[in-house]
């Protein structure tokens, strides 16, 4: 019988992993169009705890914002990312990043979504921070659209609640897989695709006003995607055989608050619906159980002649995921809409209400694992903190170290479990805009950004006690953190 190697494989990527729409900025620069990330307003009076939409609005608020030049949106201006990126690059070269995720801004390559021929300009940028990446020694992971559509197709289609959208998509994934073909091996087509409603409009490009049946249309915006990235894993295919097309889900699985039989099978249920994303997008078929949900809740999903097909011969190579905290269901309290859960009274929770779990990563992880048995990439792992700048200039992070030492030591057991995991992409490596408050207070990375909550500031960089843990960590391969 084959023995277990302890530890991470040799070729273990560690990285770090950012978003254009929180840290590029220059939303207006060489061409690029507004898209859905651009009218996420920062609202000083944000209720940390009790999030529930990342943007978006009634139709008429978006256009409103859209036009809106007067009030601050970070994410317009994120951390200048566009403008720094090779001094960026140097630091976490510096740190020691085998891996780098980012993604592509769609409006930069496509202003509009729905022009016939791609902004050059954008591509520019984009063939530059792509070959600065690989020069710095770091694979490169794109994510094609992460909460980043062009607003014109919110605006004139309704997102991806209009097939069109599809059309639109894979023109732009075309354009993307032959002008990167041999440079980027690993492509995650969606964004957390699972994480609606939540996200519903970055995500999928859907308001609040655009029906009278919203968990119909989201789930009919959904098929729109996997089909979307069915066909463009076929076109991967064909354009670069050797690229690995990936989709990518936000665990959203919970516990069972108690052991009563009405919490597990509740939570069972409620799992089986966050599975469901990746059951359609790595088996190639939607399951039975979503098939009967849908039926008992009156959703009609708009199948159209082929998609079966597609989704069947179609399936995704690698499976993203992201991980930070775990939540509990409560039968007495919960059902199975997907808005409603429980905080675990066991954990201890963050000024978000996160309650940190380091087992949870674990518990996820391998099943995760043992559902699929494709291979793994952390796509984000990491601790939003209020991050204090000292008299002296150091930021002492130690509490960032300790959430990352403790979630590195359940990754390092479930490789050893055997899990296939790829990769490991802290979320994020320097300091960007968050993506549900719009804050900068909200801060993850190992290197500080001198930017506060209303874009004041030198946006000097500056290293935390973390970065010289973390490229330790790196250095020896996991084994001194």
């Amino acid at each position: 019988m084959k023995k277990r190697e302890k530890g991470f494989p040799t070729d273990f990527l560690w990285g770090g992993a950012i978003a254009a729409c929180q840290a590029e900025g220059a939303h207006r620069v060489d061409g690029r169009g507004l898209s859905t990330s651009d009218i996420h307003i920062y609202d000083p009076q944000v209720n940390r705890a009790g999030i529930e939409k990342e943007g978006g609005g009634t139709l008429a608020a978006i256009n409103l914002a859209a036009s809106d030049i007067t009030s601050y949106y970070p994410k317009r201006e994120g951390i200048d990312f566009y403008h720094t990126y090779k001094e960026d690059l140097a630091l976490l070269q510096e740190l020691g990043l085998k891996t780098f995720r980012t993604s592509i801004s769609w409006s930069r390559i496509f202003p509009k979504g729905d022009e016939s021929e791609p902004n050059e300009e954008g591509l520019v940028f984009y063939d530059k921070l792509i070959s600065e990446i690989i020069a710095r020694g770091m694979e490169p992971i794109i994510t094609m659209a992460h909460y980043d559509i062009p607003l014109h197709l919110v605006q004139e289609y309704g997102g991806f609640g209009d097939r069109k959208c599809i059309d639109f998509f894979v023109q732009y994934a075309e354009v993307l897989l032959k002008r990167y073909c041999g440079q980027v091996k690993y492509w995650i087509v969606f964004n957390q695709v699972n994480l609606v409603p939540v996200v519903q409009f970055g995500s999928l490009g859907i308001y609040d006003d655009q029906s009278d049946n919203m968990e119909q249309l989201m789930y009919r915006a959904v098929h729109n995607q996997f089909i979307a990235a069915a066909l463009t894993k076929k076109l991967g295919a064909e354009i670069d055989p050797a690229a690995q097309i990936g989709t990518m889900l936000a665990d959203c699985t919970f516990y069972p608050a108690t052991c009563r039989p009405e919490d597990v099978v509740l939570t069972m249920q409620r799992n089986r619906m966050q599975y469901f994303f990746g059951d359609v997008q790595l088996r190639g078929h939607y399951p039975g159980y979503a098939l009967k949900y849908f039926e008992d809740n009156n959703i009609d999903i708009i199948c159209a002649s082929g998609d079966e097909e597609l989704l069947k011969e179609n399936t995704m190579d690698f499976l993203a995921v992201s991980y930070y905290a775990s939540k509990i269901i409560d039968a007495q309290k919960n059902t199975m809409d997907p808005d409603g859960s429980e905080q675990n009274p066991f954990l201890k929770p963050t000024p978000w209400d996160w309650r940190i779990d380091p087992l949870g990563f674990y518990n996820c992880l391998s099943q995760y694992w043992d559902r699929y048995q494709v291979p793994l990439i952390i796509g984000e792992n990491g601790l939003g903190a209020i991050d204090v700048v000292e008299d002296n200039g150091e930021i002492y992070d130690d509490y960032r170290i300790d959430y990352y030492r403790k979630h590195i030591e359940m990754m390092e057991r479930c490789i050893e479990e055997g899990v296939e995991i790829i990769a490991y992409c802290a979320w994020a490596p320097i300091d960007i805009v968050s993506s549900s408050s719009a804050e900068m207070s909200k801060r993850y990375g190992f290197i500080y950004v001198d930017m506060d909550d209303n874009g004041n500031g030198s946006h000097k960089r500056s290293k935390k006690e973390s970065f010289a843990w973390y490229q330790q960590v790196i250095k020896t391969n996991g084994e001194k953190r």
